[in-house]
């Protein structure tokens, strides 16, 4: 029973070693490229964890109620660790495939409300405020007439990533 223990203990340490330094052991094998995604997906460290700590405790379960021997608790859990392993699996992929936290696009920039902080003059560049996703974005901003600072403005065109072209806000 102490073997399927220790294997139970070594399965938690090694997952919160795993979550812990994360990437590390996938970094010490960067060079080697046979290895290149092995510890990806199946073989990952939380996989391999879940399926050793769900063998080791279901092993010492079945040997602690039941006295059956060493043989019975190896084949409770191994299908036992398997299914914990698996589903360590799937949960990873769902975190990993999560897209929902996109950066906003140059395009996504067209039509936001914002404010004017350093004034823009005629055909040269000055500083507008916007809000995205929550966040405040100052941004240079380009715009065909003067507009003073504190004016209201919409994004009109994005130039890049970092320079819009405004319109005032009509009253």
């Amino acid at each position: 029973m102490a073997w399927f223990l220790g294997l139970g203990i070594a399965g938690v340490v090694l997952l919160a070693l795993s979550l812990l330094f994360d990437g590390i052991l996938e970094g010490l094998f960067g060079g080697a490229d046979a290895l290149d995604g092995l510890l990806d997906g199946w073989l990952s460290l939380p996989v391999i964890a879940g399926f050793i700590s769900m063998f080791g405790f279901s092993g010492a379960i079945v040997l602690g109620t039941t006295g059956l021997g060493g043989a019975v608790a190896t084949a409770v859990g191994v299908p036992a660790g398997l299914g914990t392993g698996w589903l360590a699996y799937r949960l990873s992929r769902v975190l990993l495939d999560d897209r929902s936290g996109a950066a906003p696009r140059e395009d996504d920039l067209i039509g936001a409300a914002g404010s004017v902080v350093t004034a823009i003059p005629a055909d040269g560049y000055g500083e507008v405020l916007i809000h995205r996703a929550g966040q405040p974005v100052k941004l240079a901003a380009k715009s065909p007439a003067p507009v003073p600072r504190g004016t209201e403005v919409w994004v009109a065109q994005a130039l890049s990533q970092t320079a819009v072209s405004v319109l005032p806000v009509e009253r």
